[in-house]
């Protein structure tokens, strides 16, 4: 068993109630099946197996955004798992994802059943995940843009956060600037604190609780606030 089906397995908390549990119903129903699936009651935990199962639905509901579901894009989304957490828990998801495209997904309730559930970093970190594998093959199709963008809404991501992840993966002139919250006037002294901000904002240790594989994927949004910061400094000839 590789590391999406332990997750779950393990425990899905929160997720197994209201309708990320019953979008994925079908895909538990083989978990259930090994008698090593369990859930865990009540709604404050936030378990590897919640977020897993959260990331899986918004990823379908992503996927549908332009009415149709490509070979193509089932790969892409398999590569980026598989750079996320190896070969064999990439199967897996792909093997969940399939059933849970087969579903109706009600985005409005799913994205609100997270907000209320999941911890605001932790919901920053899916946001991060959605665009990750929306721009798997290189570009972000307007379509998937606008879903992940209403995900954020309903989950209750602020706007400037939004913007924020979104240039990490979509480059502009400014899009340093987007990254740290902050406009081109900006002073230097102002771009210093706003990377101090967006530095704690962003580190891996904000969702520590979801796992270390978890963990080690929101690297990739630290790692991005770093390289920001050091293209302004670079731009203004900052010490």
């Amino acid at each position: 068993m590789g590391k999406f089906a332990k997750w779950i397995a393990g425990g899905l908390g929160w997720a197994f109630f209201g309708p990320i549990g019953g979008i994925a119903g079908f895909a538990l129903g083989s978990l259930l099946e090994t008698q090593e699936f369990s859930k865990t009651t009540g709604y404050s935990a936030t378990t590897s197996g919640s977020f897993a199962l959260s990331l899986l639905v918004l990823v379908a509901a992503v996927m549908k955004a332009d009415g149709k579901v490509l070979r193509s894009e089932l790969d892409y989304v398999k590569k980026y798992f598989v750079q996320s957490f190896g070969e064999d828990s990439a199967a897996e998801a792909l093997k969940m994802l399939r059933d849970i495209l087969n579903q109706n997904i009600p985005l409005q309730a799913v994205s609100i059943q997270i907000k209320e559930n999941l911890d605001y970093s932790s919901r920053l970190q899916l946001l991060h995940f959605l665009m990750g594998v929306s721009n798997a093959d290189g570009q972000i199709a307007k379509s998937e843009l606008i879903t992940i963008e209403s995900i954020s809404n309903y989950m209750g991501i602020s706007s400037k956060d939004f913007e924020s992840i979104k240039s990490m993966f979509i480059e502009e002139t400014d899009s340093a600037y987007k990254i740290l919250e902050i406009e081109k006037t900006a002073s230097n002294e102002d771009v210093k604190k706003a990377y101090r901000k967006m530095a704690v904002k962003y580190h891996p240790d904000k969702v520590v609780h979801l796992g270390e594989d978890f963990q080690n994927a929101a690297k990739e949004k630290f790692q991005k606030v770093n390289i920001a910061y050091e293209k302004i400094k670079k731009e203004r000839n900052m010490v």
